[in-house]
């Protein structure tokens, strides 16, 4: 039976899965050893652990799997905006009671901007008033 994309999303991914997602989503796709080599040399991962924390991603629905020879290359089925703009609806939902203008004014308030953010934001807004 197929997922829907509404069920692959709907599962929140945890930081290593979300740290192993990020290294597919700027490879495109990968090997269990490709996943590997890419992480930070201050963040050593057992081949076996990444190969583990892959099939639990592959069991949430979030990559897919190809036969390559003897092994697999683990593609993501949802793409990093699919995912960003699920996680950014399950904290304003959770951790700002629903309160989207919440969430924008901690951000203002605590995250420093360039100006070119600042400006841009105010793209945005301008845009989203039309």
């Amino acid at each position: 039976m197929a997922r829907s994309r509404k069920t692959v999303i709907e599962k929140r991914l945890t930081d290593v899965e979300l740290e192993l997602m990020g290294l597919l989503w700027r490879l495109g796709e990968g090997t269990v050893a490709d996943v590997q080599a890419a992480l930070p040399e201050s963040r050593p991962l057992a081949y076996t652990s990444v190969s583990t924390m892959l099939r639990i991603l592959e069991s949430k629905g979030v990559v897919t799997t190809r036969k390559q020879g003897r092994g697999h290359v683990y593609v993501p089925a949802v793409q990093k905006s699919e995912y960003e703009a699920h996680a950014v609806k399950d904290v304003v939902d959770r951790v700002f009671d629903g309160m989207p203008l919440a969430l924008v004014r901690q951000l203002l308030e605590n995250v420093p901007l360039s100006d070119e953010d600042v400006t841009e934001l105010r793209s945005l807004i301008a845009r989203k008033r039309k």
